[in-house]
């Protein structure tokens, strides 16, 4: 996959599961400033795309997730994940529907387990898909001046997206091409994120550039996603994680009401019976070197509770850092992370972490 990245100069670049993405443009303390103080766009094209249209796309779809896609009207969207036979995260999802069609944004680690799920499971004669990720591309526009500068890009009314839930969505057309321009909750600040043909991106970009926003790479937006709370499949969360492990419940993930989904027996029983022995958790750090992902997490005793999953140095917050950790520690309890190596103290805390 080619990508000519637009307005980015000395851009330093790396890739995810083989695809392409910006680590950063200029500085990340800077970059994250911006976030703060305006607003960003950061490029979100090395995520995977597909698309699944015809009339039974829907109802096959719904037996694959933990959401009600059936409810899903055009311009509604939402957050699901698609399960093991034993309740597992094979993928979480963003879906979005539309006029005969649904599309559906995965994580990149995720992107070919996802892949290999719906050909095992949707026939292709009953619901058509396909690979969007190279025709397509996206990027989000994050921070407290968003709202006003993804108006300017697309020409949507500023209201019209302020009055948008999380995951519903607007069409947009620029330059003879049509955008789909979604509210996206993903770093817990004002955000929508527009999906639009790959060769309708430079001009859409350079619209956002030229409207105020500071291009964000990766590094800075790991610090602003670590902050929010929002766990990243491959990283935080994976095939091994149980949807209420990583908050699905908090992130409206997950459907109590609907129809027989796969893995649905272990998540309900999750819900109505029982509980899950660990969670998704912030910590906490003081240390100048973050923690590695799979330090292990000790209690005063030495009994390891848990593990180091993500962790940054953010301008603001300082260490901050997302663990599994099990459930009886309380918040506000003081772990010790060691690795090989290092070692570090760690507090307990909630996410999203409170900006100080």
């Amino acid at each position: 996959m080619t990508i000519s990245w637009i307005g980015t100069g000395d851009a330093v670049t790396g890739e995810i599961a083989g695809r392409p993405v910006v680590l950063r443009h200029t500085e990340p303390a800077a970059e994250y400033a911006a976030l703060r103080a305006g607003a960003v766009a950061a490029d979100r094209s090395h995520r995977g795309r597909t698309r699944l249209e015809g009339p039974k796309a829907a109802e096959l779809l719904t037996g694959l997730v933990s959401n009600d896609v059936l409810s899903l009207e055009p311009g509604h969207g939402q957050y699901a994940a698609t399960l093991t036979a034993k309740g597992k995260i094979v993928a979480d999802v963003r879906i979005f529907g539309e006029d005969g069609s649904l599309l559906i944004d995965v994580p990149p680690r995720a992107a070919a387990s996802w892949w290999e799920t719906l050909r095992k499971f949707i026939n292709p004669r009953l619901a058509r898909y396909r690979d969007e990720s190279e025709t397509s591309r996206a990027f989000g526009i994050f921070g407290v001046d968003a709202r006003r500068i993804v108006a300017r890009t697309t020409g949507l009314p500023a209201d019209a997206l302020r009055d948008l839930a999380p995951h519903h969505h607007l069409p947009a057309t620029r330059d003879g091409a049509t955008a789909l321009v979604a509210r996206s909750p993903v770093l817990g600040l004002d955000g929508w994120e527009i999906f639009l043909p790959a060769d309708a991106y430079p001009a859409l970009w350079s619209r956002a550039l030229a409207a105020g926003a500071t291009p964000m790479g990766l590094d800075a937006w790991e610090i602003a996603r670590i902050e929010a709370g929002t766990p990243e499949w491959g990283i935080d969360m994976d095939d091994s994680t149980i949807p209420q492990e990583a908050n699905f419940d908090e992130l409206h993930a997950i459907s109590y009401t609907k129809g027989c989904y796969v893995g649905q027996e272990t998540v309900a029983r999750v819900h109505f019976r029982g509980h899950v022995n660990r969670h998704l958790r912030g910590l906490r750090f003081v240390s100048d070197t973050p923690p590695p992902a799979g330090a292990q997490l000790a209690d005063s005793a030495g009994k390891v509770v848990g593990d180091v999953r993500s962790a940054a140095i953010s301008p603001r917050l300082g260490g901050v850092a997302l663990g599994m950790v099990r459930r009886e520690v309380e918040m506000g309890t003081t772990l010790r992370a060691a690795w090989d190596g290092g070692q570090t103290q760690v507090d307990v805390a909630a996410i999203p972490f409170a900006l100080e």
